[in-house]
């Protein structure tokens, strides 16, 4: 029963901060952006170790999160794959330059898009590919909403997307690049896919649309960021729409072999 339950109680505080996060400014903002982040990484990492036992989880830790530094470290190094930035001293301690904090992001995120990947497709390339995308498509959201609060920046921006200044379009290929390194390591060794009439990896499905949906209404009503709710709203959609689909579905069906059967002829269960 905690198994079950802890998902979903670490879901709702990381929900809470996530809504006061409009609500707020400064420094305060910045620490709970680091209190989020932290929370979801404790939400990937302990589902992980919930539903598929400590091999899973470990493995997830040193290929998102070690690799997650990595990649990071590399980059505010020498400018690959993202281009060349810097960041800020607001999301607490550093190391290599890098925030502790970043590489428990790119974890935080990638446990449940590659459960949405595993849920929508049997194939292994195709899970690799949808993750990969699912993942670093969060980005769209994410860079833009850290840039304009200052806790990093380009020294190079150009070129960037439309009506997303200050971020060169490299950086999101960059993110693509990682994203799919990152599932194509984590697909041997992320344990078995659950039945789908299991709901063990619920949670994680709902921190997936939470992040979708939440994303595009902070960003387009609260952040006054209109062209990062577009562009992100149109690329986790590739994973995060067939996703709530599938999920409804399963619902629904599930709800219909619930329910009782009744006979097509009046009053034969009555006279029987």
């Amino acid at each position: 029963m905690i198994r079950r339950r802890a998902p979903w109680a670490l879901l709702a505080v990381l929900v809470l901060a996530q809504i006061c996060y409009p609500l707020t400014t400064g420094t305060t903002r910045a620490r709970l952006t680091v209190a989020t982040v932290l929370l979801g990484y404790l939400l990937a990492v302990g589902h992980a170790l919930l539903s598929r036992g400590p091999r899973t989880a470990g493995a997830l830790v040193a290929v998102a999160t070690g690799g997650g530094f990595a990649i990071e470290a590399l980059g505010v190094a020498t400018g690959f794959p993202f281009g060349s930035y810097d960041y800020s001293g607001e999301l607490g301690p550093k190391l290599a330059g890098v925030p502790l904090i970043i590489p428990l992001a790119w974890t935080w995120m990638a446990w449940p898009g590659w459960l949405a990947a595993v849920r929508l497709t049997s194939s292994g390339p195709g899970r690799i590919a949808l993750a990969a995308v699912g993942l670093a498509a969060w980005d769209l959201f994410l860079d833009p909403q850290m840039v304009a609060e200052g806790y990093w920046v380009w020294r190079d921006a150009d070129p960037a997307l439309p009506g997303l200044p200050g971020i060169p379009v490299s950086n999101y290929l960059g993110w693509l690049l990682f994203a799919v390194l990152l599932m194509s390591a984590l697909h041997p060794l992320a344990g078995p896919a659950v039945a789908v009439t299991d709901s063990r990896d619920d949670p994680m499905f709902a921190l997936y649309l939470w992040t979708y949906f939440s994303s595009v209404l902070a960003h387009a009503v609260f952040l006054d960021l209109p062209a990062s709710a577009a562009w992100g709203a149109a690329g986790m959609a590739v994973a995060a729409l067939p996703l709530a689909v599938t999920l409804v579905r399963a619902r629904r069906h599930g709800d219909d072999r619930r329910a009782p059967r009744r006979s097509a002829r009046p009053g034969v269960d009555a006279a029987a």
